[in-house]
């Protein structure tokens, strides 16, 4: 038994906006959400791309809060938006769903304020609840709670890869009859300070603007937010006269094995030809690559090489373009917000911009979609995650029916 998944629901928060729309017109329309973060003492780091400010206390309740990290706040408000678009018109119409939530980073503000209560404040007492909060199965635990739903509910962690991984999983569920109904997706809110300082030290995140792909890029931009997508059985989706987005074709998976840092260019590649194979799709039906691209000097290089390995001549006529050049690299939630932008792109027929570009690298050879959106016709298109670990997740959407 092996039914078709699609997707019926999207939601996303991220650095424009609290909206699926403000993502949306922010990456077709070629705009950055990478801004300067404010000042901190002894932190090199000085561009990210934050949320907007919002009041918790108008989104969340008394009772809720002190169990909801930010990184959990974010999934809720992604989640509520991908069933209100996904037009479920009771509870109960997602009581037997299932959630499955990445997340990479976890609770690291609820870490740093209990270090900053121990330590600064010389406060020994640490909240009770400061252990379910900052769980990284919170995240999922909150979305069912929120949402009143009762069926398989989970998070997975592996690195940039935690929200694709969350999708294939969900995706899976439903192909075998477990369930009808999937809220899959990923979340992440990189910006304490302890994090920030570790991410410094790896020298990977640049201190200009994230630039995919070009001459002079210097690393990745961080980001915040959360990507939520509704997937459904076929069956199920028609039954209740849903709106589809698109087919959640294919998907793989595959692991490097090596190094936990340095991308490999041939385990890559098995992920992307396996995802192909597993969507039934030729590499020449693919129109669009939504890519990892995170504008450090290895994986740019490294996925260019695996995407011409995979599609051979026809990697030259591939529109290929990094949306983390405007949302910045949301770890965990990364694969998901992208997942996210490239539904739309195939949706509207309009392909986002690797913005920020410069000059083509050395060995970035193809067609970047430099700077300005592009509209195009996208019948079949891929969405990149290659995490660290060596942990490659690659999914294929096909425009339906």
């Amino acid at each position: 038994m092996s039914r078709r998944v699609v997707i019926t629901g999207l939601g996303v928060v991220s650095g424009f906006g609290l909206t699926t729309d403000d993502f949306w017109q922010g990456i077709s329309h070629g705009r950055c959400a990478i801004k300067p973060l404010p000042q901190q003492d002894n932190l090199k780091i000085s561009l990210g791309a934050t949320l907007p400010e919002y009041d918790e206390n108008e989104l969340f309740s008394t009772e809720e809060l002190p169990l909801l990290d930010r990184f959990s706040q974010l999934s809720i408000l992604a989640a509520e938006q991908a069933a209100t678009d996904a037009e479920f018109v009771s509870d109960e119409a997602l009581q037997d769903a299932a959630v499955i939530i990445g997340n990479a980073a976890g609770s690291k503000n609820t870490d740093e304020e209990v270090y900053k209560k121990i330590h600064t404040s010389k406060n020994p007492r640490v909240h009770p609840l400061a252990i379910p909060k900052g769980m990284h199965s919170a995240v999922a635990s909150s979305v069912s709670s929120r949402l009143g739903i009762h069926g398989p509910v989970f998070s997975v962690s592996s690195a940039c890869a935690s929200g694709a991984h969350a999708i294939i999983q969900g995706c899976m569920m439903i192909q075998q009859g477990l369930v009808d109904i999937a809220l899959v997706g990923g979340t992440d809110a990189p910006f304490p300070y302890v994090l920030l300082k570790a991410w410094e030290a790896m020298r990977v995140v640049s201190d200009e603007v994230c630039r995919p792909f070009s001459k002079d890029r210097k690393g990745m931009s961080l980001g915040e937010g959360a990507g939520i997508l509704v997937l459904e059985s076929e069956e199920h989706a028609n039954r209740r006269g849903a709106r589809i987005y698109a087919e959640l074709a294919g998907y793989s998976m595959s692991s490097d094995a090596g190094h936990i840092t340095r991308p490999d260019v041939d385990s890559i590649a098995k992920a992307m030809r396996g995802a192909l194979q597993n969507a039934s799709v030729t590499a020449e039906d693919v129109d669009y690559v939504n890519a990892h691209g995170t504008g450090t000097l290895a994986n740019d290089l490294a996925e260019t090489q695996a995407l011409h390995q995979v599609f051979a001549e026809h990697a030259e006529d591939i529109a290929v373009s990094s949306t983390k050049s405007m949302h910045g690299h949301t770890l965990g939630a990364s694969s998901a917000m992208e997942l996210v932008g490239t539904v739309l792109a195939l949706h509207h027929n309009i392909i986002p911009p690797t913005v920020n570009f410069t000059e083509a690298g050395e060995g970035c050879d193809l067609d970047y979609v430099a700077n300005e959106p592009r509209q195009q016709q996208v019948e079949v298109a891929m969405s990149n995650s290659f995490a660290f670990g060596g942990l490659n997740a690659v999914l294929v959407v096909k425009s339906y029916p």
